[in-house]
């Protein structure tokens, strides 16, 4: 007897053993429910379930000779059963079996992928909450803007695998779908009765209308959900990448004991983990445009869907699983250097506060445009001599005419960008 799937590994959902499991699992179902139609006699259901089985070796065999998959299942299985084996598969089709097998194998990995997607968000919590005031420096185009923390940009990691999670739920409920309709979806050789008693069985919703297999825009619609997940593990492998790197240092893939970074440069710490999800992340958009071109077939049906699915499935759920793994790992062993963030944050002479000087000045009653060329002479000055623009505007007799020298300093105070961090973490959930 085969194993059956126990839940707990990716690459066991994608197993010869597995699919010829479930393939049997659906014959099975099958015959049971055209017994209730008094289509199979119960002497022949009962020997078909005691007595049916199957052997990887021996299906492979006897498909060198067939060249044709699920025949060679079934002689395999009919070895193993006899006479009543005339009973299984009656009035199926090869695509009734594949599909809602396909089906079974899909929700089976994104129950896993699911599970990852919570580890993720539940590791982001953990370091939203543990650095929620830890300033550092917001930046746009790659150049420093104005005071954020630390755990506001993992507070937007958390809420953005919120939304991961509700896609990958949404797939699940499309790619739930089984369908036992016959050679072209008519049903004329099988009762809809049968169709809805093996989808039960297995958990899966039977397709209101099918062809002689499901559409493909379900197939699409999944991988485009995994595609969209992989993009956001490579945003935040590249933000994490982007803070590792030495000018920045801000935090740190962690580096084991014994870990060696250069063949050449015993100095290196790389940001590896990340460079490599980053890289996968590709392999798993490139799958969703093959999953997109499968839409497209002949007519009831084709199977140049099959051969591409054969490898884009297992390949992508396989690389999400261990993507979304390691994305956890990452962030749960992350170094984090608060002291570099508030070191970064002070590297341009005040520059940061630029807009609240400006907002001060026009809630002084000077006009926009005029404030705002105030403002930016004293920071291009800044840019060029490293003089903080505090002691510029301070020195300034038209700035300090409308904004008293002591009141120039709440301008300059960090506080005033943290005051709604409470807020946004009670919106996002934290």
């Amino acid at each position: 007897m085969i194993p059956r799937y126990t839940g707990r590994e990716m690459g066991a959902i994608w197993t010869d053993e597995n699919r010829f499991r479930i393939w049997l699992d659906i014959e099975i179902l099958a015959c049971e429910a055209m017994n209730k139609l008094g289509l199979v006699p119960t002497k022949d259901l009962n020997n078909i379930k005691q007595k049916a089985g199957f052997s990887v070796k021996r299906i492979n065999t006897i498909e060198k000779k067939t060249n044709h998959d699920v025949i060679a299942f079934l002689t395999c299985v009919a070895e193993h059963v006899g006479p009543s084996a005339r009973f299984i598969h009656r009035g199926l089709t090869s695509s009734d079996i594949l599909d809602t097998s396909l089906s079974v194998q899909m929700v089976q990995a994104l129950d896993i992928i699911i599970k990852d997607v919570k580890a993720v968000k539940k590791a982001a919590a953990a370091k939203a909450k543990k650095y929620k005031f830890t300033p550092m420096i917001g930046r746009s185009h790659g150049v420093h803007a104005e005071p954020i923390t630390f755990g506001l940009k993992m507070a937007l990691m958390y809420d953005e695998f919120g939304r991961a999670l509700e896609r990958l739920e949404e797939a699940r409920k499309m790619i739930a779908i089984g369908q036992l309709s016959g050679a072209v979806g008519t049903h004329a050789h099988l009762d809809p009765f049968v169709e809805k008693y093996v989808c039960l069985k297995l958990k899966l919703k039977p397709a209101a209308i099918s062809t002689q297999i499901l559409q493909r825009d379900r197939h699409a619609h999944y991988m485009a959900a995994l595609a969209l997940v992989a993009a956001s593990v490579e945003r935040w492998a590249q933000e994490f990448r982007h803070l590792q790197r030495t000018e920045v240092h801000e935090i740190e893939e962690f580096f084991g004991k014994g870990q060696k970074g250069s063949s050449a440069m015993p100095h290196k710490k790389n940001p590896i983990t990340g460079e490599k999800l980053c890289g996968l992340a590709r392999v798993i958009r490139g799958n969703m445009v093959a999953a997109f071109e499968n839409v497209a077939l002949w007519h009831e049906r084709d199977i140049s869907h099959s051969s591409v699915e054969r490898i884009i499935m297992p390949d992508s759920t396989i690389a999400l699983d261990h993507m979304l793994t390691q994305l956890n790992k990452l962030v749960t062993n992350m170094r984090v250097y608060p002291k570099n963030m508030l070191k970064n944050l002070n590297l341009t002479s005040g520059l940061i506060h630029s807009q609240q000087l400006l907002l001060f000045l026009t809630d002084s009653g000077i006009s926009r445009e005029s404030a705002y060329k105030m403002v930016q002479t004293h920071a291009m000055r800044s840019w060029e001599t490293g003089e903080q623009l505090k002691d510029l505007a301070l020195a300034d007799k038209e700035i300090t005419a409308k904004i008293p020298a002591a009141k120039v300093a709440k301008v300059f105070d960090l506080g005033v960008h943290f005051k709604d961090v409470n807020r946004t973490f009670r919106a996002v959930g934290l």
